[in-house]
């Protein structure tokens, strides 16, 4: 019995130090570039949207001479997992967001408990809601997508502007 123990081989406590170590250093390095990506693949989630939004309300100008709130263009996002908060013009699109849930504001959904955010927050575009009625549009997407004080805002407007930079941008590349 004595032979066969003596004969066994195993890993020393340095060895598994030492892999210990560099796993760590791996992650030291996968897990922030991990949180990047997630964070642009959510920015992509608003920039789609406000895409959508963008033809619904060129379409709603086409039939009715003017732009109007998502009640009017019939915009709703599907599902209720959306991170952003959405904003369209008032009804009749003539005014800023009066931030009524189903009429001109879709509220975040995911995670449960997000903090709906307001035009009012110092990174959202200014007057992103706004703008006159049948001379242009301008909807927005709000959230603070990585947990952080800086909100993340995008905006989509008549001539599709807005769409290419965050204001301001929360995920540094």
């Amino acid at each position: 019995m004595l032979k066969q123990i003596k004969g066994q081989k195993g890993f020393t406590l340095i060895e598994l130090m030492i892999v210990v170590a560099i796993i760590g250093i791996l992650a030291a390095i996968a897990i922030p570039n991990f949180l990047r990506y997630q964070a642009k693949s959510r920015q992509s989630e608003a920039k789609t949207n406000l895409g959508a939004i963008f033809v619904a309300e060129t379409a709603y100008l086409s039939e009715n001479s003017r732009y109007g709130s998502f009640s009017e263009i019939g915009y709703a996002l599907a599902g209720t997992t959306n991170r952003y908060t959405y904003r369209s013009p008032a009804i009749l699109g003539n005014a800023a967001s009066s931030n009524t849930v189903g009429v001109d504001q879709i509220p975040c959904g995911a995670p449960v408990g997000c903090t709906v955010q307001t035009d009012a927050a110092p990174a959202v575009p200014s007057l992103a809601s706004s703008t006159a009625g049948s001379v242009g549009f301008t909807a927005s997407a709000v959230a603070s997508i990585d947990n952080d004080p800086t909100i993340d805002g995008w905006s989509v407007n008549d001539i599709k502007g807005g769409l290419t930079v965050a204001v301001p941008d929360d995920v540094i590349s």
